[in-house]
């Protein structure tokens, strides 16, 4: 399937600052970039970088200058998808876990599964399946947890949603993780664009390692799972961010689209509870 997808951001520049962009749509073996541009203006020169923890395409500016600036990037993308039955897939041991996954077991700064062990077990440690606990995760946080606009902040971890009952799908997405993690089940943070959105921004959810695969889940149930462009994977959103700001700048205008590409019908594809499918991609 392809998508085109862009963003386009502005900042004010107050000082010399430097900015890392994580924008670009990730290139994997199920994700193929078939175009791309990059506009920046006024013109500087940028460096791309490559990520030591997760998957991401990291784009470094330099800003030496006070005054204005309009980043604008695009791609048509071509993705692709498989659907699989994982209700049998047993739990992967750590001992036999790849040395790539292992970093996705371990708390992090905004998925402190070592705090959430306790209501993780005593909510989910009697599924056996691995796939229906992930599943029953999504599904906890997607019925205990209002999804309300504004009500988080950059600080705010997985451990402050599970208090606050709120968030947005970047906390969803920390939460699931967290209650993953605490029950042995590798998980990681997974950002993108995101088709049907509504209003269009970016977008995070989950991948879960089952059965030698990494599944999607996400619990904000905004938008196909089948709809989705893979921007980066990390530990959590602080390996992942859209911008990381080193100085002083604001950013005043921020847009972003993913527009369905392909000429066949897009048939979106949801979970449900009588049907435990994980779509595993990109």
């Amino acid at each position: 399937m392809k998508f085109k997808v862009s963003a386009g951001l502005a900042y004010d520049i107050i000082a010399p600052s430097t900015i890392i962009l994580n924008i670009h749509a990730l290139r994997t073996a199920h994700q193929t970039v078939l175009e791309e541009t990059l506009f920046i203006d006024p013109y500087i020169k940028i460096e791309e970088l490559n990520a030591t923890n997760g998957e991401n395409r990291f784009v470094r500016l330099e800003l030496p200058e006070t005054g204005h600036i309009n980043i604008k990037y695009e791609a048509l993308v071509d993705t692709y998808y498989e659907v699989k039955d994982y209700s049998a897939v047993e739990e992967t041991p750590v001992g036999r876990c790849d040395a790539s996954v292992l970093p996705y077991l371990n708390p992090s700064r905004y998925c402190q599964s070592d705090k959430l062990s306790r209501m993780a077990n005593n909510n989910f440690g009697q599924i056996n399946s691995p796939f229906e606990q992930v599943f029953a995760i999504t599904d906890w946080i997607y019925r205990n947890v209002e999804y309300l606009s504004g009500s988080t902040d950059s600080e705010t971890s997985a451990y402050d949603t599970v208090t606050q009952q709120a968030g947005v799908c970047r906390d969803f997405a920390h939460l699931g993780i967290a209650l993953c993690r605490a029950l042995t089940i590798p998980a990681r943070y997974f950002t993108g664009y995101a088709y049907q959105l509504n209003p269009p921004d970016f977008h995070a959810c989950f991948e879960a390692y089952l059965g030698g695969d990494w599944v999607l889940f996400d619990a904000t149930r905004l938008a196909p799972l089948n709809g989705l462009v893979k921007i980066a994977t990390s530990r959590d959103a602080a390996d992942a961010s859209i911008a990381s700001i080193f100085g002083n700048l604001y950013c005043t205008n921020m847009q972003v689209s993913c527009e369905y590409a392909s000429q066949e019908p897009f048939s979106p594809l949801y979970y449900t509870k009588s049907i435990f499918d994980g779509i595993t991609y990109l």
